[in-house]
C-alpha cells in the first residue's frame, strides 16, 4: 500500500513540492552562511518525494542554535513552503482518492516550518 500511495503522491504533488525544497536549498547553499538551511531543505525534499513509510522525529542533540535557525527559516522559506503544503493538501482532499495524500501534506507542514533539529526515519 505504501508503494501505491508513494507513486500516486510522486505524480500528483511530490515532485512539485520536492522541487520547491530543492530551489530553497540551492538558494541557501549559494549564500555560504545558510548552508545548514540548504542541507535541511535537501533532506526534506527527499522526504517530500517519498513520504509514506517514513516519519519525522526530533533529534535529541538539537539545541538553541537549531531553535534560532528555525525562526530564521520560518521567516524566509518555511512559511512559503507551508502555504504550498496547505494549498496542495486542500486540492487533494477534494477527491476521495486524494484524501490520504492531502492528510500527508498536512503532516508535512510542521517540518516545513521548522526543519532544523528534525530527523527523517523509516517506519518499521
Amino acid at each position: 500500500m505504501r508503494l501505491i500511495l508513494n507513486v500516486i503522491w510522486l505524480v500528483l504533488c511530490g515532485l512539485w513540492m520536492a522541487l520547491g525544497y530543492v530551489v530553497a536549498g540551492v538558494i541557501c547553499c549559494i549564500l555560504i552562511v545558510t548552508i545548514p538551511f540548504g542541507l535541511a531543505s535537501f533532506r526534506i525534499a527527499a522526504y517530500a518525494l517519498w513520504p509514506f513509510g517514513r516519519t519525522v522525529v526530533d533529534r535529541r542533540d538539537a539545541g538553541a542554535a537549531s531553535t534560532i535557525g528555525n525562526v530564521i527559516w520560518f521567516l524566509f522559506a518555511g512559511l512559503w513552503l507551508a502555504i504550498g503544503h496547505v494549498l496542495t493538501g486542500v486540492a487533494l482532499c477534494v477527491t476521495i482518492i486524494g484524501i490520504p495524500l492531502g492528510v500527508a501534506n498536512f503532516k508535512m507542514i510542521p517540518v516545513s516550518l521548522m526543519p532544523l533539529g528534525k530527523e527523517i526515519v523509516e517506519l518499521p
